[in-house]
């Protein structure tokens, strides 16, 4: 079995448990998703199962990819493909629909997605330094001072500096299901998850 599968962040809400504990938690529209290519260890060199997510124009494919989606018996136009890897890729067909019916409450998972992105930032915002004092006489108050003049007389590799902060791959781990909903497609994990509404999000099964 697929062990995740690619959704859309959808926002945030919060709902209560049986004691009456309320609980924050982020709504995913989690798949369907469709199997795209099966990789095998002796064609391949490792199994994996590729899987196709979202809705695009035939206008919006490449040949190639036209192609790849007739070949694995797809009639949808997918936008996106990603891989999984796996160990066995048994009971797993070209074609196969694959639904949020593969997570349970309870659960824990592992979210990854894209973060929000804030554009150039400098280095109070990006790496919450203190900066100097906002009154009168001074003259840095938020920008950075030298930095490698007089010892090494060059900037090293890494120093923290203003550019450009956010849309880096965040992986949120030890995230759990709170509720799954089969018909509409729905999972609803307790946390934030990264990304802005609308985003692109991989949710797989936690591995310890």
């Amino acid at each position: 079995m697929l062990p995740g599968i690619l959704g859309t962040k959808i926002g945030m809400t919060h709902l209560f448990t049986e004691e009456g504990k309320m609980v924050p938690v982020t709504v995913i529209q989690a798949g369907p998703v469709y199997v795209t290519q099966i990789k095998t260890i002796e064609r391949d060199g490792y199994a994996a199962v590729q899987v196709g997510y979202g809705d695009a124009k035939e206008k919006q494919l490449t040949f190639p990819k036209y192609g790849h989606l007739k070949k694995a018996n797809v009639s949808k136009n997918l936008r996106t493909l990603r891989e999984f890897r796996v160990d066995a890729v048994d009971g797993v067909e070209l074609g196969q629909e694959i639904t949020a019916d593969i997570f349970a409450p309870g659960e824990e998972i592992t979210v990854t997605g894209i973060s929000k992105g804030r554009g150039f930032a400098g280095g109070v915002k990006r790496y919450h330094f203190r900066g100097q004092h906002m009154t009168h006489g001074y003259m840095t108050h938020r920008r950075p001072l030298s930095s490698g003049a007089t010892g090494p007389q060059r900037v090293f590799k890494g120093t923290k500096k203003p550019g450009r902060m956010g849309t880096d791959r965040v992986t949120q781990k030890g995230m759990q299901v709170f509720q799954v909903d089969v018909e509409r497609g729905l999972i609803l994990v307790t946390g934030s998850v990264p990304g802005p509404n609308g985003a692109l999000v991989t949710i797989n099964k936690a591995v310890r």
